[in-house]
């Protein structure tokens, strides 16, 4: 019989918050799954926990996963936390609770602290509807989308951050939404110089150029209020007529057609060659 996997939440900082249903199953569980394991050595010895300690992160292979696993089928518990709220939102212990499912494994969630409600509560922003888009992409054309999504969302969006690429986030957000977009900036929460400042993304990015900022980063940004409508693709047969009427060569039209309907330039070619 398999044990259980528990998802836990810990304390974003203040190990008040460990909440006593959290602390009992980090005691009765045979195995705690960590992703940094120095880092959650206080918080078993504050919940007064003997369970062992197992590292999974990142950069974990596919035999640690395994192990963790080979764990639950000899039938003994394990509880899977992360270095701070609730563990596999933008955290690797996805992998393991997707992997858990899988086998059939009992999985039971121990809620508590995250990151994106807390910030949300804080901000002074709608949070009733949100879009999370977690940690961006340091670079490249998924950032962009991701950054021109977050411009676009009708919703507030959250997003997490480094303290020390805040200021290129903020940069990065005022060029695709303007420097006049409200924002929340939330950092340290729970600890003690916890701090929320809110503003538009102008305000923040001159404040925070003359403040760096330390520890974990919440950045909630206001969305636009905004119904996008998404505009009908035009009929491809129809319009490869129109271009052909105007004169343009069969090429010419199939370079268009897959340009302005979304379809695969093949499957253009033979639509054209077709009429």
């Amino acid at each position: 019989m398999s044990g259980t996997l528990y998802v836990v939440a810990t304390p974003l900082g203040n190990l008040g918050d460990l909440s006593p249903r959290a602390a009992d199953t980090l005691k009765r569980v045979a195995v705690v799954v960590a992703e940094d394991t120095r880092h959650s050595k206080p918080l078993l010895h504050h919940a007064g926990s003997k369970a062992d300690l197992v590292s999974f992160h990142a950069h974990s292979s596919e035999r640690a996963l395994e192990r963790i696993l080979r764990i639950l089928s000899e039938g003994r518990d394990v509880a899977l936390i992360t270095d701070a709220g609730t563990p596999a939102i933008s955290d690797p212990g996805v992998d393991l609770v997707a992997a858990a499912r899988e086998r059939g494994v009992p999985i039971v969630t121990i809620p508590g602290p995250t990151a994106v409600a807390a910030s949300l509560a804080v901000s002074g922003i709608p949070g009733d509807r949100y879009l999370f888009l977690g940690f961006l992409p340091r670079k490249g054309s998924d950032r962009r989308r991701l950054l021109l999504t977050a411009a676009a969302s009708e919703w507030t969006v959250v997003i997490f951050e480094a303290p020390t690429r805040l200021t290129q986030l903020l940069a990065d957000l005022i060029e695709v939404c303007g420097p006049d977009r409200e924002a929340a900036v939330s950092r340290e929460l729970t600890k003690v110089f916890e701090e929320t400042r809110a503003g538009t993304l102008q305000e923040l990015s001159e404040h925070y150029a003359d403040a760096p900022v330390r520890g974990e980063v919440t950045v909630v940004l206001s969305g636009t209020g905004e119904q996008r409508v998404e505009e009908r693709p035009p009929d491809a047969g129809e319009r490869a007529r129109a271009l052909l009427a105007e004169g343009l060569s069969r090429k010419d039209v199939a370079d268009r057609l897959a340009e302005e309907t979304g379809i695969s330039r093949n499957m253009a070619y033979r639509l054209v060659n077709e009429l």
